[in-house]
């Protein structure tokens, strides 16, 4: 299953870019909501090869997923690789300039199942798609949100 989606950032392109591949802060983030991450790479700068552990709880159950940074082409995309035991996956990001300080965001993501349940679970994700792809955008314009915060404060400060 593909789900895509954009959006546009109030701000210039490589300090989206730099948002979006400051890792450190997502990992953070992820924390709050109640997931464990573990980097699994020794990289000291990020690169492609970056790769974490991540276990959160979803539909009751504890799930984990091994993510990896496939490619990194500042300041234009970002390509990152899941695999867990149930589905496999990536997501693409890309950024296009539209002006000095205005980026749109371009966002693909791709889940393949591998189980049974799995396939079950992505089938009724493409039968709800429109509330689906609704979820993604707000999902997508909360990152942009977030993005747009830092870089006003960024100004300020």
């Amino acid at each position: 299953m593909k789900l895509s989606g954009r959006t546009d950032v109030q701000a210039p392109v490589e300090f989206v870019f730099d948002a979006i591949s400051d890792f450190d802060f997502w990992e953070r983030a992820a924390l709050r909501r109640g997931a464990e991450v573990t980097r699994t790479d020794k990289l000291r700068q990020p690169a492609p090869g970056m790769s974490w552990m991540i276990r959160f709880g979803w539909r009751g159950r504890e799930r984990q997923m091994h993510v990896v940074l496939k490619q990194m082409d500042r300041p234009h995309a970002l390509v990152v690789d899941g695999d867990s035991p149930s589905v496999e996956g990536g997501a693409v990001l890309e950024l296009v300039a539209l002006s000095a300080t205005r980026v749109r965001i371009l966002v693909q993501t791709t889940i393949k199942p591998r189980t049974l349940a799995a396939r079950l679970f992505v089938q009724s994700m493409r039968l709800a798609r429109g509330k689906v792809a609704a979820r993604y955008d707000k999902k997508l314009r909360q990152m942009a949100t977030i993005i747009e915060q830092r870089y006003e404060d960024s100004r300020r400060g």
